[in-house]
Order: structure tokens, then C-alpha cells, then sequence
């Protein structure tokens, strides 16, 4: 499934970011503060992992970015968010979605009562693709999730949280997404089944150019398929750096996320 290109760090190139978010500050009810002072990038081509215990502020920040903050009953009320230099800030999630953002939430939201195969229709909807280029679409979903071929038929409600999570990923490319934010991909499911997603991921970022904004509390898994990473606590950005330098870091569970290492 790879095609042999070597995972480099793309961010070390002239390339201008891909998506910058500058110190956002956002406010839940008009009265609580969710984050404090984010700043954070992702270059073209880049896989970012943004850690921290719960509560830190990771899908706050996800949710600020993609505007789906607004369900939310919040808002950002300082900074912005820019995405290939424009000014993104407060702009409707769909309309993000038709200029090349999707965010795939937290819990696995699926379509319970469609087929997979439905379910995946759906993410090509909002390009009006002919059926030549959803056929075409489905069959290289199905060649990244081979497991989802095979359940095809099958309503999404009955198949596994893994199954799932793949489903709403690959549902999320369909849109031919240019960054795709990822809310906690592992949570709930098996260490085997956490692997292999994060290796679609990986083979997603080495053959199509996808970068990915992943929110993650899987330090060691996360942090060995990005390229950089940064740590929040308590909505702002404590620690930043290459993948290697806080994987080496002997420190970083217990000052930042006052956790055993999660394996």
C-alpha cells in the first residue's frame, strides 16, 4: 500500500504553512475560557500531533480551527487562524470543508442506520462528484481499509469502534481533504487496531501529500508517526518540538500530562 516515498520532515523546507493558528484565545458562554493563548503550525505534506491530558485543550482547539466551535456555544475572541494565508477565522465548518479542511470528531460519528458504503457516500456529497468519480473514490477508500470492502453492505451501526474510526476517516477523504484534523483517533480502541490506524495515516501522508492536525493522549504511538508535536496544558502550548526530541524526552508524561507513559 506505500509507494516508497520516504517519510521526511516536509517542514524543513522554504514552504510557506499550510495552517497557522496565531495565539487564539476562545470562550465558552461568553464567560469560560476554553484556550488561553494557542499558537501552533502544519506545513504541507505534515503529520502534527497535538498532546495533553484531558481537559488541556486539544479539541477545543480542532474545533476553532474547522468552526464547529460554534455548536459549542463558543467563539474565539482573540487571535486567528489562517490556512494557506487566508484569514479562516469564523468561517462556517462547511465552507471550510469545500476549501480543503475536514475535521473528524472525537467518538466516531457515524451514520448508525446507513451501509458503510453509504456512509462513505456521504463525505463525497458536498464536490457533486459524477458516479464515475465516486465509484473511482470508494475502491481507493476500500484499498487503504481493506476492512471496510468488507462490510460494505453492512450498517455502520454493527460494526467495530475500529471499524468505525476507519469508516470516519475514510468518509472525511472523500471530501479530498488538503488537512484533515483528527480528534483522538485511539480512543477506546485496542492497541492492535490504534496501530493500524495510525499506519493509514502514515501511508495516507507518504502517497497523497495529506497533512494531519492529530489530537491525541497516545504520546508514544502519536508522536512515532508525526513529525513534530506540541504539548498543551491548561489551554496553552507548553512544550514544542521535533517527534524525536519530545519522544527523547524522559520528563514529558509526568510534567506535562502527570501520567504514566501511555503504551
Amino acid at each position: 500500500m506505500t509507494t516508497g516515498v520516504h517519510f521526511e520532515h516536509q517542514a524543513e523546507t522554504a514552504l510557506a504553512p499550510l495552517l497557522d493558528v496565531r495565539n487564539i484565545e476562545v470562550i465558552y458562554d461568553g464567560a469560560i475560557l476554553g484556550v488561553a493563548d494557542i499558537s501552533l503550525s502544519v506545513a504541507p505534506g505534515e503529520v502534527v500531533a497535538l498532546l495533553g491530558a484531558n481537559g488541556a485543550g486539544k479539541s477545543t482547539t480542532l474545533k476553532a480551527i474547522s468552526g464547529l466551535v460554534v455548536a459549542d456555544r463558543a467563539l474565539v475572541s482573540r487571535g486567528g487562524t489562517y490556512f494557506r494565508g487566508e484569514n479562516i477565522t469564523g468561517i462556517a465548518p462547511n465552507l471550510l470543508t469545500g476549501r480543503g479542511i475536514v475535521h473528524v470528531l472525537e467518538g466516531r460519528h457515524v451514520f448508525g442506520h446507513l451501509t458503510v458504503e453509504e456512509n462513505l457516500r456521504t463525505g463525497a456529497f458536498l464536490r457533486r462528484p459524477s458516479h464515475r468519480e465516486i465509484a473511482r473514490g470508494l475502491e481507493e477508500i476500500y484499498a487503504y481499509f481493506p476492512r471496510l470492502k468488507t462490510k460494505r453492505k453492512i450498517q455502520a451501526g454493527l460494526t467495530s469502534g475500529g471499524e468505525q474510526q476507519m469508516l470516519a476517516i475514510g468518509r472525511a477523504l472523500l471530501t479530498r481533504p488538503e488537512l484533515v484534523l483528527l480528534d483522538e483517533p485511539s480512543m477506546g480502541l485496542a492497541p492492535t487496531i490504534v496501530e493500524e490506524i495510525f499506519e493509514i495515516v502514515t501511508t495516507l501522508n507518504r502517497s497523497k501529500g495529506a497533512s494531519f492536525l492529530i489530537a491525541e493522549q497516545n504520546i508514544t504511538v502519536s508522536l512515532r508517526h508525526a513529525h513534530r508535536g506540541y504539548v498543551l496544558d491548561s489551554g496553552r502550548v507548553a512544550l514544542e518540538g521535533s517527534a524525536q526530541d519530545l519522544l527523547s524526552r524522559d520528563d514529558l508524561h509526568e510534567i506535562y500530562l502527570g501520567s504514566p507513559a501511555a503504551l
